[in-house]
């Protein structure tokens, strides 16, 4: 597939694959595509370690990392002279203990963590330039800002070390923001994507974006998840696309046992977007957490970010703990950011496998299109 970002790239496949687990980023960069380490669960420490075990088994080919840095946070999180979690009102931490009170998780109390600091820290500007710093000092080939047009920090510092700058965006207008603010290439994400998504479909959202910023290359996110998927993108005016939720069943995924085993059993039908786990709208698995907090009476409503990602995320590490010992009411509230692709996820693959096969059916999809208007 030769598109002008695969060659600036110097990658086979146009086909980025966006992970927290650093073995299907080697699986899938070794395969021929892009893998793009999710870095925002990491200290800049952990991150060097995992970036320095990515150098030693792709072989110098190159692959990105995703830094979270959102455009606006909750106003409670600017104040430095509190403890982050200090700044989460008590009606919300009683909510938390309500519902593993009230699901029978074992265990339950407050969602505090000794690094819920650090990590709420690490999804502001100032808290990702230690990560883009670490990230900068490894052979990657691509750096990618989500949430938020990149910083000016990080814009200057990757274009030091000669490291493109790619943005995550749901709209036209914000497109054009990440542009002006210096991306050199966009990742124009449909509602249909897990995580943090807008409101605008694919199909709708990335030929508006390709025409609104060219030529700036433009790849597609969300709802791909197949070779059929990936040539739609690419006749809308794509150069590759960018699919996260595709290697959540994959061999080598992070994914825990009791999240994958609900992935499997999902259909297209069976995400939402809610604001139950970070404070910002993100596609995820339907479960009893997100009905607690989108429509539970209960419910003091989400929190904004960082606060809202602390208090889940706290409560999820109990509540995945639970659910991996078979407690039923803790796999009734147990999720994972997901796109409306988890009905085509079917089978556990390695992700080896996954590439080979998208690019083959995107052949057959080509060459069938090719077809139509042959002699």
């Amino acid at each position: 597939m030769r598109t002008a970002i695969s060659e600036r790239l110097g990658i086979e496949f146009p086909l980025f694959a966006f992970s927290h687990c650093r073995d299907v980023v080697a699986a899938v960069t070794n395969a021929g595509g892009f893998g793009v380490l999710g870095a925002v669960a990491y200290s800049p420490e952990q991150l060097d370690t995992e970036l320095t075990w990515l150098d030693e088994r792709v072989g110098g080919r190159p692959y990105g990392v995703d830094v979270l840095v959102p455009g606006k946070i909750d106003s409670s999180a600017h104040d430095r002279r509190v403890h982050l979690m200090d700044a989460v009102p008590d009606r919300h931490r009683d909510f938390v203990t309500h519902l593993l009170t009230k699901y029978g998780v074992s265990a339950p109390g407050r969602p505090m963590s000794a690094t819920a600091d650090e990590m709420g820290r690490r999804v502001t500007a100032a808290g990702a330039t230690g990560l883009i710093d670490v990230a900068l000092k490894h052979r990657i080939g691509l750096i990618a800002s989500a949430l938020g047009p990149p910083p000016p920090e990080m814009v200057t510092k990757a274009r030091e070390a000669g490291v493109p700058v790619a943005a995550l965006v749901g709209t036209v207008e914000h497109a054009r923001r990440q542009v002006e603010a210096g991306a050199d290439l966009i990742v124009a994400q449909g509602t249909e994507a897990g995580g943090h998504t807008g409101d605008v479909s694919t199909m709708v959202l990335v030929p508006q974006v390709v025409d609104a910023v060219a030529p700036v290359p433009v790849l597609a996110a969300g709802g791909i998840a197949s070779g059929r998927q990936m040539a739609a993108a690419m006749a809308l005016g794509a150069e590759g696309v960018w699919c996260g939720s595709l290697w959540l069943t994959t061999e080598e995924a992070e994914t825990s046992p009791a999240v994958k085993r609900k992935l499997l059993a999902a259909s297209s039908l069976d995400t939402v977007r809610s604001r139950s786990r970070t404070g910002k709208p993100a596609r995820q698995l339907k479960s009893a957490w997100t009905e607690e907090w989108d429509s539970g009476q209960e419910s003091p409503g989400p929190l904004g970010m960082p606060l809202q990602l602390l208090l889940a995320e706290g409560a999820m590490a109990r509540i995945g703990a639970a659910a991996e010992k078979g407690e039923p009411g803790a796999v009734e509230l147990v999720n994972y950011f997901v796109g409306q692709v988890v009905g085509q996820l079917d089978q556990v693959r390695p992700a080896r496998e996954v590439v080979y096969d998208l690019v083959s059916e995107f052949g057959e999809a080509v060459e069938r299109l090719g077809r139509l208007t042959a002699d």
